[in-house]
């Protein structure tokens, strides 16, 4: 039992928060000389700084052809749009899911494939609200295109926010990646669209909460499969 709590509480934290609790740690010890009750406000965002670059261990289903959420988060938006040029993923509208993050979130970006990155496009931009549609237009991005080995394409896209002004990406063009691995991180609320290819269905809802790594977004396996259950 001890053990489990500890696993709960003490969640491993990606090495690019070290700095940035380090700093938040620095501050509350300054406050904490100026007035005792400042230093327990800034250890309580100490803390929520560690949690916010928490990276805990996720279990990724095996299945063939399994597209996971590349984040942690609501499903804000499922759309029909046609996708950015550069991508390398056509001019018809595919079906686009977006994972909505705020600054309690798991903030570690998972890949939603296992493949070969084609492509990697930043483009400078606004900080719009993540949550609205036109975010992922107007708002500073990172684009990616994963190439399963059967060659089928899926687009992911980093889309910083109103309170995110940094978007971190670990891979570069030509890397292979395994569905459910890290490949980047935004700081500090934000969200990540995944381009489904043509006529795959999703398998979540708008309101519906994702795990990046564990929650099913789509079987391309079986595009045509249909989420079982109706949201509530």
């Amino acid at each position: 039992m001890l053990m489990n709590m500890l696993k709960i509480v003490a969640v491993p934290m990606h090495k690019e928060g070290r700095k940035f609790v380090a700093i938040f740690a620095a501050i509350a010890v300054v406050l904490g000389l100026l007035w005792a009750p400042l230093f327990w406000i800034g250890a309580g965002v100490t803390v929520w700084c560690y949690y916010f670059f928490r990276d805990p261990v996720r279990v990724i289903p095996q299945q063939p052809g399994l597209v996971v959420s590349p984040a942690d988060g609501i499903v804000s938006l499922i759309q029909e749009v046609v996708p950015e040029e550069g991508l390398g993923l056509g001019t018809e509208p595919l079906t686009r899911v977006s994972v909505f993050m705020n600054v309690f979130n798991c903030h570690v970006n998972r890949a939603p494939i296992a493949g070969k990155v084609l492509h990697i496009i930043y483009h400078h931009g606004k900080f719009l609200n993540a949550s609205l549609d036109k975010a992922s237009i107007h708002n500073e991005r990172n684009s990616l295109t994963i190439e399963a080995p059967d060659g089928t394409r899926i687009g992911v896209v980093q889309i910083a926010g109103l309170v995110a002004r940094r978007i971190v990406c670990f891979v570069k063009e030509g890397d292979s990646l395994q569905a459910g691995h890290r490949f980047g991180l935004i700081r500090f609320g934000s969200r990540l669209d995944v381009y489904l290819p043509q006529g795959v269905s999703p398998l979540v809802s708008v309101g519906q909460t994702a795990v990046a790594g564990e929650t099913v977004l789509a079987d391309l396996a079986d595009p045509t499969r249909q989420r079982p259950g109706i949201a509530e």
